[in-house]
């Protein structure tokens, strides 16, 4: 795949062309090595329809057993599998009900909200490249009420990411620029900061 960039010099507008696969640098993950990498981790946990389908309505307001079963159409059994299997790896957890609590919700954990990006992420990339669907409900930022954007990937202080800005290095050079100088850390963006959008415009 060839990854075009846009970007803006004094004569105008250039693009530079680079194959996806030559982005990433010499260095590559041990593709074999299962335990040096969170991915596969994440996919033994959700990588099959029904776990993003629990997620999914979980994310949106759904606590309850029964409620499950008749809003997705899951078989009972494999819906108590599924939930058992999220609760033991810490994405759900079992509380007593407030008003009863004979009867069990099942809440989103602190690790089950971190999969929210990925779980939009994934949601974006069927609407781009899936079926047409018209979006109804739409997701949008709360404050303004438009969709929300992209997710996109970001360097620790906020610049917006492409395939063509990755590399992969030793943990030793961490911070070694190209050039032989030093980067320091900045932190990480949070909640409420803003990203770079002169990064989307150049690319745009």
């Amino acid at each position: 795949m060839i990854v075009a960039r846009r970007r803006e010099t004094g004569l105008g507008q250039v693009f530079a062309v680079k194959r996806i696969e030559d982005t990433m640098g010499e260095i590559r993950e041990p593709l074999r090595e299962l335990t040096e990498c969170g991915l596969p981790m994440a996919l033994e946990v959700m990588g099959e329809r029904w776990s993003f389908m629990i997620l999914r309505a979980s994310f949106n307001g759904l606590h309850h057993f029964e409620e499950f079963l008749s809003e997705l159409g899951i078989a009972r059994n494999i819906l108590s599998n599924r939930l058992g299997r999220l609760v033991e790896h810490g994405i759900l957890e079992r509380q007593p009900m407030a008003e009863d609590r004979r009867k069990i919700e099942y809440r989103l954990t602190e690790k089950g909200m971190d999969l929210l990006p990925a779980m939009i992420a994934l949601r974006q990339w069927g609407q781009k490249y899936g079926a047409e669907v018209v979006e109804n409900p739409v997701l949008v930022d709360e404050r303004d009420r438009l969709p929300i954007g992209p997710v996109s990937i970001l360097s620790q202080e906020g610049r917006i990411l492409g395939p063509e800005d990755l590399a992969l290095v030793e943990r030793a050079n961490v911070g070694k620029r190209a050039d032989g100088s030093q980067a320091k850390s900045q932190g990480t963006v949070a909640r409420g900061d803003r990203a770079h959008f002169e990064d989307l415009k150049g690319a745009a």
